[in-house]
């Protein structure tokens, strides 16, 4: 579905299903360099269960027109912006790694207009090495290189596609490769710069974190910590599984999601 926000060309996968107005809506944020492909088995899933999917490409990002928002906040108010240039009034939240801050971001700020939150890949502060900066502002491909050897588990980059005859590491290269160097430079400096921890407020709705035991770029550790400040968190560790769980584990991500959202 494309439509204008200020003049901008605005794209959010749909999983294959029309609008609906009266149905619950799910939105569903991409990571740094990605875009709402990442999500392509648990959108169409939840779009024929029952509810509007909205899976946003964010500024700059798949067929979202740009410039790429630098700061945490910024793309959280053009969410919100997006939501309420479409009418949508009360909504489920899921984002995964940069989107996961993202989300926590608009939920923070749109208060009970968000029944429920789920957060993939998640930690309140997603510090990121000086080196992987300086590559994503060069475009260097070994930018893209680092996320992936970091992103994956252990298991998955031994060729563990859930996918029969496809290799994982080369589709997550691929999807990576797709993002302008402008938007994955501005994504990681976005993730650099943000605490969650330091927002006002924080989502008092249900939230459920969804966390990859052999997750290195985000250590379910961070989060679980962070969930004592939560009044709704539950925790899911999917054991075995990496950063880039919607493609590492799509059905396990997508059963979670649908008991959160």
């Amino acid at each position: 579905m494309e439509f204008l926000l200020e003049g901008k060309r605005v794209f959010a996968g749909t999983g294959g299903r029309g609008f609906a107005a009266a149905l619950p809506t799910s939105v569903l944020l991409h990571g740094a360099g990605l875009d709402h492909t990442i999500w392509a088995l648990q959108a169409r899933a939840l779009a024929h269960h029952g509810r509007n999917v909205l899976a946003l490409d964010l500024p700059g990002h798949g067929r979202s027109e740009g410039p790429p928002r630098a700061r945490i906040d910024a793309m959280a108010e053009w969410v919100l912006a997006v939501l309420a240039a479409r009418g949508v009034t009360r909504f489920r939240l899921a984002g995964h790694s940069m989107g996961a801050l993202v989300a926590f971001a608009a939920a923070a700020r749109a208060g009970d207009r968000v029944e429920s939150l789920a957060l993939l890949g998640f930690a309140p502060e997603m510090r990121v090495h000086p080196a992987l900066l300086a590559a994503a502002r060069d475009g260097a491909h070994a930018a893209v290189e680092f996320m992936v050897s970091w992103g994956l588990g252990a298991a998955s980059q031994l060729g563990g596609n859930p996918a029969p005859g496809l290799w994982l590491t080369g589709a997550a290269l691929r999807l990576l490769e797709r993002a302008p160097a402008a938007s994955l430079a501005a994504d990681l400096a976005a993730c650099d710069g943000y605490n969650a921890g330091a927002e006002a407020t924080v989502p008092a709705c249900p939230t459920l974190l969804l966390l990859g035991a052999d997750d290195r770029m985000t250590p379910p550790e961070a989060a679980i910590a962070f969930a004592r400040r939560l009044p709704q968190a539950r925790i899911t560790v999917l054991p075995g599984v990496g950063h880039l769980m919607p493609i590492e584990a799509p059905g396990a991500t997508l059963a979670a999601l649908k008991s959160a959202l």
